[in-house]
């Protein structure tokens, strides 16, 4: 596969070499609707190229151009048009009514300030709406799956550094941040991916996962693509519906490799039945990959020990770390036989340390391996920029042909990140803001530097106290652990009731449990609790929980508490929050 300059040519040969393979194939959104629907490389290809003739014409070359889609195949052909067109694709998530993606749109509009707009015939009078309504009303907006013309009108020819797509980070540490991906850092990820999955011509990847948000992208849309083989797509909403149906497509349609954040792990761990778990068979299911949050130990474990009755085997489960500003992967391996149980106390100060009877454990799960000889992933005090020896906690920092060269328009945030030398003279290296440690020649990811919570010296990890609040009702979902700055660091909790009956609750009791279960495993003392209904806390495309923005709901005055325990002192520091009446919870 040597020898391309762009990811232009790598399509463009697929669709000489082999015009009548499937590239995509689209599954129904329910079993009794229709069948699947191929997309075959000639097709795509041709497509995609009547659109870059439009792009071009419109002076589209070399500019931002924004991408809206709800239809998977149209994404597909839009952002290929975008490669052809030598324009730069910016994958947003298709507008859904809910205002803070609205938000996220318009911001995205204001950073780029793209050429123009594509989307779906269906969303294009809404897209519109939206982009009128923050002043974006001029900005073109194009139903690409109405726009015709010739396939073989003359296309400019971008070279390796030429920039490819924007990748909106998910702002699950803060405000989002366009990076920039050029065609050689595509093509270096797709050999990396290559090598990780053991993927050819003839495999067959796919999933559920957004072709907006990067896992989706480079790793179930570009990576077939690549290899010349077939995507099967099923859409996020088929999945989010029925869990079942992404495990039923593995088995139907022989998909050998597929992943997604750790919480769909979690769910269809939970919410596939004992029926349905009959009717599968997961045999075939080479390689399945956990990534774009922390993967949880507990998660592993349920799900292998559930499906392995269906053939799924524990070597399948593939953790993997990486992040949009290395374009993708940065490592990935098998989860069996590299867990590592620690001391929790030990961990929160840095290190690592055998479990002592009596005293709280942490599971860590590895990440893949670390070629320390190489270089590429170093473990770094973020302070003295001395590399941490193996066994202590510091921030990770990677380096290689798939780190991207930096944001778009922001040279103080690529200069921050971007760049970066160790003490010893390594330089070249991208800070990620994730915490990690190497044990074993192990990459085990503990954290995130900025979510880390600092109480009377010690580094308290926000996913290890929403894991705590979780246990203590079968109601609780999703939960979000932050702290709020003052004379000291105070810890909050936000968490979903999962659940839309209307009964009577005792909601004190639940955030009494909340506040004691924490004081006793953590030794902190709680000084917020709100009990919000199902949807409040907010996730990125990938699961993620973006803390950030709910400390900020938080701090605004924008949260709407079923109920709430403020402590006195924190309340001046939480702007309009009123405390809500206990009761029945509503749908």
């Amino acid at each position: 596969m040597n020898g391309y300059r762009t990811f232009t040519e790598v399509i463009m040969d697929r669709a000489a070499r082999t015009p009548e393979r499937a590239a995509l194939l689209l599954l129904p959104d329910s079993d009794e609707r229709g069948r699947p629907a191929p997309v075959s490389y000639r097709a795509l290809d041709a497509q995609a190229r009547r659109l870059a003739a439009r792009l071009c014409a419109d002076g589209a070359t070399g500019e931002p151009v924004l991408l809206l889609h709800a239809s998977r195949s149209q994404f597909a052909v839009s952002f290929l048009a975008c490669l052809y067109a030598g324009a730069i694709a910016v994958p947003v998530a298709p507008y859904g009514g809910r205002s803070h993606h609205e938000e996220r749109v318009a911001g995205v509009v204001r950073q780029t300030s793209p050429r123009a707009a594509l989307t779906d015939a269906a969303l294009a009078p809404d897209v519109s709406r939206l982009l009128a309504r923050h002043g974006h009303g001029s900005l073109p907006c194009l139903a690409a799956d109405a726009v015709s013309g010739p396939s073989d009108a003359p296309l400019p020819e971008p070279g390796p550094d030429t920039v490819a797509y924007l990748q909106f980070s998910s702002g699950s540490t803060g405000d989002p941040r366009g990076v920039t991906v050029t065609h050689a850092n595509v093509l270096a990820n797709q050999e990396a991916l290559t090598a990780l999955l053991g993927t050819g011509p003839d495999s067959r990847i796919g999933g559920w996962l957004p072709f907006h948000h990067d896992m989706g992208l480079v790793g179930q849309l570009l990576h077939p693509l690549w290899l010349g083989a077939t995507s099967v797509v099923l859409s996020p909403e088929s999945f989010v519906r029925r869990p079942v149906r992404w495990l039923q497509a593995i088995d139907r349609y022989g998909i050998e490799v597929s992943g997604a954040p750790d919480f769909a792990y979690d769910l269809c761990a939970r919410r596939v039945t004992d029926e349905e778990l009959d009717g599968l068979d997961l045999s075939g299911w080479r390689v399945a990959v956990s990534g774009g949050e922390p993967v949880r130990a507990e998660t592993v474990r349920a799900f292998t020990e559930r499906f392995a009755r269906a053939g799924l085997r524990a070597q399948a489960m593939h953790p993997a770390y990486g992040l949009a500003e290395a374009t993708l992967l940065v490592c990935g391996g098998p989860a069996a036989g590299g867990e590592r149980t620690v001391d929790a106390d030990t961990l929160q100060q840095g290190r690592l340390r055998e479990p002592r009877p009596g005293r709280p454990a942490h599971t860590l799960v590895p990440c893949g391996t670390v070629d320390a000889a190489a270089g590429r992933i170093r473990v770094v005090d973020p302070e003295t920029r001395e590399v941490v020896p193996d066994g202590g906690v510091g921030e990770i920092w990677v380096s290689g042909p798939g780190v991207a060269p930096g944001y778009w328009r922001d040279p103080a945030a690529t200069a921050e990140r971007f760049g970066a030398a160790t003490a010893d003279g390594q330089g070249g290296m991208l800070r990620t803001g994730d915490l990690g440690v190497v044990d074993g020649g192990r990459l085990y990811v503990t954290g995130r530097l900025k979510d880390v919570i600092v109480v009377a010296g010690r580094n308290l990890y926000p996913q290890d106290l929403e894991r705590t609040v979780q246990r203590v009702s079968s109601l609780f979902g999703t939960g979000s652990a932050f702290s709020v700055p003052g004379e000291r660091e105070r810890v909050v909790v936000v968490q979903e009731l999962r659940t839309h009956q209307r009964y009577s609750l005792d909601l004190e009791e639940l955030v009494t449990d909340v506040r004691r279960r924490l004081t006793e495993e953590f030794e902190v003392t709680v000084a917020g609790v709100l009990l919000v209904r199902p949807g409040t806390v907010r996730r990125t495309t990938s699961g993620k929980v973006e803390r950030v923005a709910m400390r900020r709901l938080f701090l605004n005055g924008g949260l709407r508490p079923l109920h709430q325990y403020v402590a006195d002192d924190l309340a001046p520091a939480a702007g309009r929050l009123r405390q809500s009446v206990a009761g029945g919870i509503g749908a």
